[in-house]
């Protein structure tokens, strides 16, 4: 069976969910296991035919439809293949968690599973739509069945998040339409991506196209400064919902940028400024998306923050990528593509990971607040263990996968750098210091995320009593940490793959990304490798053990409360999410003022749709009012009038006849 078919199968499978689940709306549990089960089945399929076309089965679908503009052209190649494994392999873990997870919304569990089935079957039509209107219909649809989970809990901070996710959604695919409506009549009105890709639009037009298209998919990717809505939307909707939003929905903004820039204008080329303005906003999302989540107590908040820092050190491989492309050196080009895909795959990995581990802290102890957790390593050991593997992860520790994929993000950037144009070495520059910044930051925020929740003593009676999650929950966050340690071990493997799809992309020129079990930088000649990495890690970690164990023999260690300067420990003495980040906190105060104005100005946005639609609810009614009301009251009018003359009583038509002869009869005489 070819990969088209398996993903039209996997559609099909997604809808016959989301039925299952609105059937069964009256029964939680029989919709929770239809629809999250038919999910999974459904995530499978799609998975085997995204990694088909990872692999280089590239397919496509085109039929007729009733008007020539809504053709249904889908196409699966390398590009949208990966996108579709990431969300895959998220959808099939979160439908799995939430066998267990949906308990937490009684009466609300059909509604879940429909809105979750139909969010990730049109995510997966807007990866693979190759026509303007398919496009925009399943992007739009993927906002609103998003906004529903959102707000699934009906409560005043999920509505409010929710509602701010809207409009920005609304205001980011308001410049897409643009964008493609401007393509769309610079080759005479086909809505066909086919012909935009041929096409050459002139530098002014797709200048304009790009920029539209880049802050249009950058709102949906959560870049600064149309960031403040994940924040508040990630956090309220379920932790499952939560992992596909963040580690997948997200990414479809970077395969929006990437599908405009280096594919649908492919035909104008690729202009210089274009590549140093994404390594601009990338930079500026990368610090200061880290620099925020510092300042956060609410681990879902955090990690929201972390999702902008994230998507930041994609686009500095994007930037850099279009940067060396526009400069004829698709070598670099390959290569900074390649690892913009790669931390785009592990992004989704680890961070659905984290998601879904502080779903199971919340399960556990009722609140996202970590300053009422500490001493949960005890209580709940596999979480813990699968959150520090995505903790590790994200702060690029190897041998994990983060720090493959921003070791090639760093040797692009050094690749640019030696590139004759010196103004791309001042950005190249100043983009690999921003990135160096970035993770020594991650790092910090980590250790504080991790020791404040896990370690130390319980702060709360809830930290206290809480329990390891059920198997479902604990299933799923077993299988994406593992897939961090095998995306970091394994690159040897998996890095030759991505660079041949970064290399499609492109239509460039094939890279040497490995050599052996090393990673390589063709360019530079920079190696390291993984798999060496983590033997080493091994090897010392059982050294220290096995001297430990000598040294240790014969004094075995005393567990004593610590010194507390003479007073009776108690669960505010350890260092807490506060104290831990206040140094940076003080250093970074005029960000946190840059962000509390960056909020402001997207609520002011929202504010400016609520007086909106305030004023439509006002005019809406008019024409009504004057051009159907008017001659209904009228007719009634006259039909109350007609009634009262017509009242049944036949001496009165006789009357009425009588009346009407003599008035005619004084006619024909005046007449005459």
């Amino acid at each position: 069976m070819d990969s088209m078919t398996l993903f039209i199968a996997s559609l099909a499978v997604s809808c016959i969910g989301a039925l299952a689940s609105v059937l069964l709306i009256k029964a939680d549990n029989a919709a929770k296991t239809a629809g999250c089960l038919i999910g999974a089945v459904a995530a499978v399929l799609s998975f085997i035919a995204g990694l088909e076309a990872v692999l280089g089965d590239v397919s496509s679908l085109n039929t007729v439809f009733f008007f020539p503009f809504a053709r249904l052209e889908l196409l699966l190649n390398g590009l949208a293949g990966l996108i579709v494994v990431l969300i895959s392999i998220l959808a099939f873990a979160g439908f799995i968690y939430g066998l267990s997870y949906f308990d937490e919304y009684p009466g609300k569990v059909g509604r879940a599973g429909f809105f979750m089935n139909t969010f990730v079957a049109s995510m997966m039509l807007v990866i693979t739509a190759d026509n303007v209107f398919w496009f925009l219909v399943a992007f739009e649809l993927m906002s609103l069945t998003s906004y529903f989970l959102v707000v699934i809990e009906e409560n005043k901070n999920s509505i409010k998040g929710g509602w701010l996710y809207f409009v920005i959604a609304h205001v980011g695919f308001v410049l897409i339409m643009a964008s493609f409506l401007l393509m769309t009549n610079g080759v005479g009105g086909s809505f066909s991506f086919s012909d935009f890709r041929t096409h050459d639009f002139g530098p002014a037009i797709s200048s304009v196209c790009f920029v539209l298209a880049f802050f249009g998919f950058g709102a949906k990717a959560g870049i600064i400064p149309l960031h403040s809505w994940l924040p508040q939307a990630h956090p309220e909707a379920p932790s499952n919902v939560s992992a596909l939003m963040s580690g997948g929905m997200i990414k479809i903004g970077i395969l929006g940028i990437l599908k405009v820039g280096l594919d649908l204008l492919a035909g104008s080329g690729v202009q210089l400024w274009w590549g140093l303005m994404v390594l601009v906003f990338g930079s500026i999302s990368s610090v200061l998306g880290v620099v925020y989540a510092l300042h956060e107590h609410d681990i879902k908040r955090l990690l929201a923050y972390h999702s902008v820092e994230n998507i930041g050190i994609i686009l500095l491989g994007v930037g850099a990528s279009m940067t060396a492309h526009a400069l004829g050196n698709d070598v670099i080009a390959t290569i900074a593509l390649m690892a913009a895909l790669y931390h785009t795959l592990n992004h989704a990995m680890f961070k659905g990971e984290l998601f879904l581990g502080a779903g199971s802290l919340l399960y556990a102890t009722g609140t996202r607040n970590m300053e009422k957790m500490g001493g949960l390593f005890r209580r709940m050991p596999v979480t813990a263990v699968c959150f520090l593997i995505g903790a590790l992860a994200i702060s690029a520790i190897p041998p994990l996968n983060g720090f493959v994929s921003e070791w090639f993000t760093y040797q692009s950037l050094f690749n640019i750098s030696t590139l004759s144009d010196p103004v791309v070495m001042v950005f190249a520059v100043a983009s690999a210091a921003a990135l160096a910044i970035t993770g020594a930051l991650a790092v910090t925020c980590f250790v504080k995320a991790y020791g404040v929740s896990f370690a130390s003593s319980p702060r709360s009676q809830e930290a206290a009593n809480a329990k390891e999650s059920p198997a479902p929950m604990l299933f799923s966050q077993m299988l994406l940490a593992a897939i961090c340690v095998v995306l970091g071990i394994g690159s040897p493997v998996i890095a030759p793959v991505l660079g041949d799809v970064a290399q499609s992309v492109l239509a460039g020129s094939a890279v040497t990304a490995t050599s052996g079990v090393s990673l390589v930088n063709e360019i530079s000649g920079a190696a390291t490798s993984t798999p060496a990495i983590a033997i080493a890690l091994v090897v010392l970690t059982g050294l220290a053990f096995a001297l430990r164990s000598c040294l240790g023999a014969k004094a075995p260690a005393k567990k004593t409360d610590p010194w507390a300067c003479g007073y009776e420990p108690n669960e505010h003495m350890p260092v807490v999410a506060t104290s831990f980040a206040s140094d940076v906190e003080l250093f970074m105060g005029p960000l946190y003022t840059l962000r509390e104005v960056c909020t402001k100005i997207c609520w002011s946005i929202a504010h400016v749709f609520q007086k909106l639609t305030g004023v439509a609810q006002g005019v809406e009614p008019l024409p009504d009012r004057f051009l159907v009301d008017a001659p209904s009251e009228g007719a009634d009018k006259l039909a109350g009038l007609a009634s009262k003359i017509e009242g049944g009583n036949y001496s009165v038509y006789i009357c009425y006849i009588v009346a009407a002869l003599v008035v005619f009869l004084v006619l024909a005489v005046v007449m005459v």
